[in-house]
Order: C-alpha cells, then sequence, then structure tokens
C-alpha cells in the first residue's frame, strides 16, 4: 500500500512522467495508469505479505561508510550502486539493491539537514493527540484532541473524540483538510502506532495500511520525529516524539487551547456542538496579530494555502477497513 501512495504522489504532486515513475518503481506502465486511476487500491488483497530482506543489520555499515564519505571529495563518494556492492562482497549482504537505495537517499537527505530554518515554508503542517477534560451532556469525562498546525502561519485547527482511535485520527485529518480549504504538502508526526507499523530505523518507517490509504488519496508527504529514548518523554502513551524532534509549535497550540477555550472545563450538548465551538473560536483566531507579525494570522494562512495541494472532489471515507473472506 506504501508504494502506491508514493506512486501517485510521483505523478500528481512531483510532476514525474508516468514513464519515469514505471522505471523509478521497477512497475509496468500499465501498472502506474491503474494506480493513478483510483486512489486507493480497489478491492484486491494479497493472500500472503511480501517477504523483504531486513535491511537492520547492514545498517550501521551503510552509515558507517556515508559518515566517512563526508570526508571525502565529492567525487569520490560512495553511490547507492557502490554501497550494495560492498555490502554484497565484504558482508555477505542477501537482499535487494531498492532497499538500499531508499535508505541511502534518505539517510544522505537527513545528513544535509544541518540547521532549522527560522522561517519555515508554507503549506507544511505538524500534527499529534492531546488530552483534556470536558462535559458532554452532563458527564465530564476525557477528550482526545487532534490539533493540526501550520507553522508558516501560526493558523491551525483542533478537533476532539471520545478516543484517540484509527477513524478519529482519518477523521480528523479530513475534517482538519476541509477546514483549511487544501491539504499540507507534508505533514510531521511523532511515531503514533496509528501511523507507524513499525521504526525501521533512522528515518525509515513501515507505515499502517490506513494511514498508507489516507496518504494516498490526499498526496502529502511525512516525516515523523526521532524515537523516544531512555529518559525522553512520550507525550502520551501511544506516541513516541523525542523532545527537540521539531514539533514545539503544534504542542504549544495544546497549550494555548487549554489555557483558553478549556477553562473553565467545556460543556457541550454533544461531541459535534463542542467541536463546533472550537472551530469558530479557532477561525475567530486568524484575525489576530500574533507579536512579531505585521501581518494577522489569516493574512499569513493566504500564502499558506497557495502552496497547499488541492482537495480531492469527495472527502476520504475515514474508517478503518478490515479484509474478511465471504464463504458461501
Amino acid at each position: 500500500m506504501e508504494i502506491y501512495g508514493r506512486v501517485r504522489r510521483a505523478v500528481r504532486v512531483e510532476g514525474r512522467s508516468q514513464r519515469a515513475v514505471a522505471r523509478k518503481f521497477g512497475l509496468s506502465r500499465e501498472t502506474v495508469r491503474k494506480m493513478l486511476e483510483f486512489a486507493v487500491p480497489p478491492g484486491y488483497r494479497r493472500q500472503h505479505p511480501v517477504r523483504r530482506p531486513m535491511l537492520g543489520p547492514w545498517i550501521g555499515v551503510i552509515d558507517a561508510i556515508l559518515e566517512d564519505d563526508r570526508q571525502r571529495p565529492a567525487k569520490q563518494r560512495h553511490t547507492a550502486k557502490r554501497i550494495f556492492d560492498r555490502l554484497k562482497e565484504e558482508h555477505q549482504f542477501t537482499g535487494g539493491y531498492t532497499i538500499v537505495k531508499d535508505y541511502v537517499h534518505t539517510a544522505i537527505l537527513r545528513s544535509q539537514e544541518m540547521f532549522v530554518p527560522l522561517v519555515h515554508p508554507p503549506g507544511e503542517a505538524q500534527a499529534d493527540f492531546g488530552e483534556a477534560l470536558v462535559v458532554i451532556a452532563g458527564v465530564e469525562q476525557k477528550a482526545h484532541y487532534l490539533a493540526m498546525d501550520l507553522p508558516h502561519s501560526d493558523d491551525c485547527f483542533v478537533v476532539a473524540f471520545p478516543a484517540e482511535t484509527t477513524e478519529a485520527f482519518l477523521e480528523g485529518h479530513v475534517q482538519a483538510f476541509a477546514y483549511f480549504g487544501a491539504v499540507p504538502t507534508r505533514i510531521l508526526y511523532d511515531n503514533t502506532k496509528i501511523a507507524v507499523a513499525r521504526i525501521l530505523g533512522g528515518e525509515e518507517r513501515q507505515r499502517t495500511r490506513a494511514f498508507s490509504e489516507l496518504q494516498s488519496y490526499y498526496l502529502f508527504a511525512d516525516k515523523f520525529g526521532r524515537p523516544a529514548r531512555g529518559n525522553d518523554k512520550p507525550g502520551s502513551s501511544r506516541t513516541g516524539l523525542r523532545p527537540g524532534g521539531g514539533k514545539g509549535k503544534v504542542e504549544g497550540i495544546f497549550g494555548y487551547s487549554r489555557r483558553n477555550f478549556m477553562v473553565p472545563i467545556p460543556r457541550a450538548s454533544s461531541w459535534d456542538e463542542l467541536n463546533a465551538q472550537l472551530a469558530e473560536r479557532y477561525r475567530d483566531r486568524r484575525q489576530r496579530r500574533l507579536r512579531g507579525h505585521t501581518e494577522t494570522i489569516g493574512e499569513r494562512f493566504e500564502r499558506d494555502r497557495a502552496a497547499m495541494l488541492p482537495l480531492p472532489a469527495a472527502p476520504y471515507e475515514a474508517c478503518e477497513k478490515i479484509s474478511a473472506r465471504v464463504s458461501s
């Protein structure tokens, strides 16, 4: 499912030709054409999972080669193909070239991120879950909030659910995109199990089917924070963002929401009413001019929206899909 979204994004967003994408991913042009025709695979279910050799035992070797290359002239650095050849010749690697090439590409991009820009590019977002107490229909209970923040403009959206589930995660994205009137080009996440099935090392992630479908439908790119280690404190039981991973703004939105909208504890007759109250307040917030800026949040948001991806003709059906056999 993950490659499905990568193929669609390469053509629809990056503007590559179907021929070039077919060659890059080792697919026929007819397969690429079918992937572009459907936002998610139309009902195909593989009988057995694809077997892929694990790269894990060789990641340290690859990282050491790339680190050493940083001290070498550009023309004498390893290509992914040369690293692949050395792994086979010197370290008994039995896997394929593609998994090595993808990891090398990601590792090189990661090493180039030397400085965090003070000005965030328009069109990008950050998302995470938070918690707060609310009273719904007279019953005090814990609300789980999906917050999505646009760091360039400081515009944001928060939607509350009774539980942090896959359906809530998907529906929160659908509502956020509708609120913004567009889709962020890239979204930064922690390592929530709703999106990440497995951390493969470095920035490599095996994404869940539900998240891959959402990504294929809306065509946004993703980026995940560093996993928590040792004494690091994840934000909740289902998250694993290491402090310093770059999501201070979205965490700030939770604090802002609690201080301004949830003190005293908010009361509503239903979850829909609570979310309508939050949406109205965030729309009003667009009129604010934050310290250090000459433009309002709404004025800066227009640059975000201009850089974002268009919404598809119909919203994604936000539900967790489970495969099942039909017997006679």
